[in-house]
């Protein structure tokens, strides 16, 4: 059987974290930008820039996850059916008929 992949903790609070960070930088700019000297506007754009960059890294990172896991489920559900298939064409059958049902009930 597959074993189960390891999830790295905390990834999406640090992601939100990043971008509240990145909204309030980006409200601080637009409120203060018109005041800031040159050498407090780059210091600004720089943090900025490099917080935008981290959440950006975070995304790809939650992404490339998902993929991951996404391929673990389909791997695993492809094992399962290989391993027990009258259990799958039954669950699959029986999903059918209460769709079926379903559909038919809510036409009277």
């Amino acid at each position: 059987m597959i074993e189960s992949i390891p999830t790295k903790p905390g990834t999406r609070d640090q992601l939100l974290t990043d971008l509240k960070s990145v909204i309030q930088d980006a409200e601080a700019w637009l409120t203060k930008g018109s005041q800031m000297t040159g050498d407090e506007f780059q210091a600004a754009k720089a943090k900025f820039e490099r917080t935008l960059t981290t959440a950006k890294d975070e995304i790809i990172r939650i992404e490339e996850a998902v993929v991951e896991k996404t391929k673990y489920a389909a791997k695993a559900t492809d094992e399962y059916v290989h391993e027990n298939p009258w259990k799958a064409v039954t669950v699959g059958a029986t999903i059918g008929l209460l769709a079926g049902l379903l559909i038919s009930s809510s036409r009277r």
